[in-house]
């Protein structure tokens, strides 16, 4: 399963999750930046936008109860004829804090989950959102200042992981509907890879104020 070793597990058991569709009440917070030479020389192949993105999610329902996660795609899919026509997400790097929803990402979505420890909250609105792996290995930290108004939101995430062999790829999307406002946050990540292609610093972001999402089943393209 491609990943970096912040998202690396010799681990092969978990609860198991039911299947999708996984419908979920959601709050977030987004932010992106430009890609690093470290984020285009980790991204997948093939055609790709140079934009890292990354989310600290909190879960406030979903098929396998509350929980929160943190992931990050250096790079975007550019749209094309084998992963559709939207840019979409190569995620090499995701914790949760919920084992069913780490068997749920590797064996539906072929996700990289791992468990990690969150610490302050999710949202980011009001101090400081940080997470850390159990083994202690990687920190992100994150604060979110929202500025100006509250807007409805309405649209869809994708993502795009390499299969395990043949070449094709696992895609799926996640179709959300809430309000968001436009928020500036601040990153700090440290560990073995994170810190040379997540960058420190301030970025533009959004936050999820509130929201209901669902992410569907994965197809083979």
């Amino acid at each position: 399963m491609w990943s970096v070793p912040e998202s690396t597990t010799d681990r092969t058991e978990w609860p198991e999750s039911a299947p999708p569709p996984w419908p979920a009440g959601v709050r977030a917070t987004l932010w992106w930046h430009r890609a690093t030479a470290a984020a285009r020389e980790l991204g997948p192949e093939g055609a790709v936008l140079p934009v890292t993105l990354a989310m600290m999610v909190d879960y406030l329902d979903s098929p396998v109860g509350p929980y929160r996660e943190i992931l990050a795609s250096p790079v975007l899919r550019a749209p094309g004829r084998r992963s559709g026509p939207m840019p979409r997400m190569a995620v090499p790097f995701i914790a949760v804090d919920s084992e069913p929803s780490v068997h749920g990402g590797r064996v539906h979505w072929s996700l990289p989950k791992v468990p990690a420890a969150f610490d302050g909250d999710v949202h980011g609105v009001f101090e400081a959102s940080s997470v850390s792996s159990s083994g202690g290995q990687w920190r992100v930290s994150t604060t979110a200042h929202p500025r100006g108004p509250r807007l409805p939101i309405a649209g869809a995430l994708g993502f795009a992981q390499p299969a395990e062999s043949g070449g094709r790829l696992v895609t799926a999307s996640a179709r959300l509907r809430g309000h968001f406002r436009y928020a500036r946050v601040s990153v700090r990540a440290v560990g073995p890879t994170l810190a040379d292609w997540l960058v420190a610093g301030t970025h533009h972001g959004v936050v999820i104020t509130d929201g209901r999402m669902t992410t569907g089943p994965a197809k083979l393209r």
